[in-house]
């Protein structure tokens, strides 16, 4: 789970490597780079542990290493952008298989006084996997290149694939239904979404293409609702969000991570493009936000029986708001410890509001339904960190692009800051450039920040109001059964 969660944080810190490389992707390639993996490890997380369930968890996982690794090594070897984008894509398969085995696995067969420690564990890890992707990826891209950060993964890959062959235990198969055509249709549609949301800076957000893909993506998402409220066995059933406490929590989630990730994106590019810091350097850097990520999470437990679920979610909300702020007042020129500071005000508001979003969520859901409130839990976070990455990517790139200096404007003008800096040989050009980076970080920052607040808001009000425990699909589907 670290290798997979952590690959996540790590890609981002080879952001300036790779567009400096010979393959001079686009700003555009550069976020498929990104979000190709995340998108893919969302939209299979759901099917993937049904397909666990069916054919064996520990195959799964098995498999989902092996893919995973597969798709590293594609990566890692890529002659051209859309064979790295690929075996991105695959590795995020792999991903999506893991993720919802590991934890499977780790409890099956354990005592219910044992569970509790185990679960504490797995999840005390996705923080050090932010720890690992941001120091262990920076140190194997400053000893080789962005291609070294792919290629580590595999043996890495390997060595967990032995381990888990000769140490996770076999579990019962149980015969849960996987519907492709609705797997198909959410994937399709997020897919579509995120091609709208990149292609809007470089094809104008009114051509038809753009306008099209808007279009199409919610006309496949609409599809995807009405064959799920029909299905006997729905891949997850979208009844559940009518409890408001579960659309609070599934909002807040993917709000919360959309911030977070839309600042991990950028995190990499800021400290080499415009402090100079090497990757490992970088990588260093960031640890006060894992930090913050491992010690928040407590923090929440005790505030939460002192303040209650509300406030405590309003407080982080408020803080990951006010550090996407402070993130958005940098310049070429700003001290290290004030980026930190709003780095580590962003990673204290998700670390506050997470834990208890998720209480919220799994508490209105009945026993029989905690699976799928789990299942719905981890499809709202990578969603929001497909959805961070890309909306900041795509601010960024449309503000850099309209802001370039006039000397590199043109039919040919870069769209990233590597390629501005390899046409740029004077100083002060090279100066504007940065300083065109910064601004448009500054915006992206500042969009971010009032999406948390406004989407926050309609999170607050949903946690006041104390719906129905979201047990109506249920019966409802028992009805149309009889």
């Amino acid at each position: 789970m670290t290798l997979v969660v952590g690959m996540v944080s790590a890609v981002n810190l080879a952001i300036p490597s790779l567009s400096r490389s010979a393959l001079q992707p686009s700003a555009a390639a550069v976020l498929w780079v990104v979000d190709g993996y995340v998108a893919v490890f969302a939209c299979l997380l759901v099917p993937a542990g049904a397909l666990a369930d069916r054919l064996g968890r520990k195959g799964v996982l098995l498999a989902g290493t092996a893919v995973f690794a597969a798709g590293c090594l594609l990566a890692g070897t890529a002659t051209d952008v859309g064979v790295l984008i690929a075996g991105r894509m695959v590795s995020g398969v792999g991903a999506a298989a893991v993720l919802p085995t590991t934890l499977a696995l780790m409890v099956a067969g354990t005592p219910p006084a044992g569970r509790a420690g185990r679960i504490a564990v797995w999840a005390a890890m996705t923080g050090l996997a932010a720890v690992l992707g941001n120091v262990g990826g920076g140190a194997a891209i400053q000893a080789g290149s962005w291609r070294a950060l792919f290629l580590a993964a595999v043996p890495l890959s390997l060595v967990a694939l032995a381990l888990a062959a000769a140490a996770a235990p076999k579990t019962p198969r149980y015969a849960r239904p996987v519907a492709p055509l609705g797997v198909l249709l959410l994937t399709c549609s997020f897919f579509v979404l995120l091609f709208a949301l990149v292609s809007g800076p470089q094809q104008g957000w009114t051509s038809r293409t753009v306008l099209g893909s808007f279009a199409a993506a919610a006309a496949a998402l609409t599809w995807w609702v009405r064959r799920e409220l029909r299905s006997a066995h729905p891949l997850l059933d979208p009844r559940l969000l009518a409890s408001p406490p579960v659309r609070a929590g599934a909002l807040g989630m993917t709000v919360v991570f959309t911030g977070m990730f839309g600042l991990f994106y950028l995190n990499g590019q800021y400290l080499q493009y415009a402090k100079g810091y090497s990757p490992l350097g970088s990588g260093i850097r960031l640890l006060p936000m894992a930090v913050a990520l491992l010690l928040a999470p407590r923090c929440a437990v005790g505030l939460r029986r002192r303040l209650g679920e509300r406030r405590v979610v309003g407080l982080g909300l408020l803080l990951l708001a006010t550090g996407l702020g402070t993130v958005s007042l940098v310049g070429a020129r700003t001290p290290y410890p004030f980026y930190a500071l709003g780095a580590v005000l962003t990673a204290a508001g998700c670390g506050l509001a997470t834990p208890v979003l998720s209480h919220a969520m799994m508490s209105a859901l009945p026993p029989e339904q905690a699976g799928t409130g789990s299942a719905l839990q981890s499809l709202t976070r990578e969603l929001g960190s497909a959805l961070g990455v890309a909306l900041n990517g795509t601010v960024i790139a449309d503000r850099f692009a309209a802001n370039l200096p006039r000397a590199l404007r043109g039919p040919h003008a870069p769209s990233t800051v590597a390629q501005a800096q390899r046409f740029s040989v004077d100083p002060s050009l090279r100066h504007a450039v940065l300083q065109d980076f910064t601004g448009a970080l500054d915006t992206g920052m500042r969009v971010l920040s009032a999406i948390v607040l406004t989407a926050g808001a309609l999170v607050l009000h949903w946690f006041s109001r104390p719906g129905p425990v979201a047990e109506r699909a249920g019966s409802e589907r028992t009805r149309q059964k009889r």
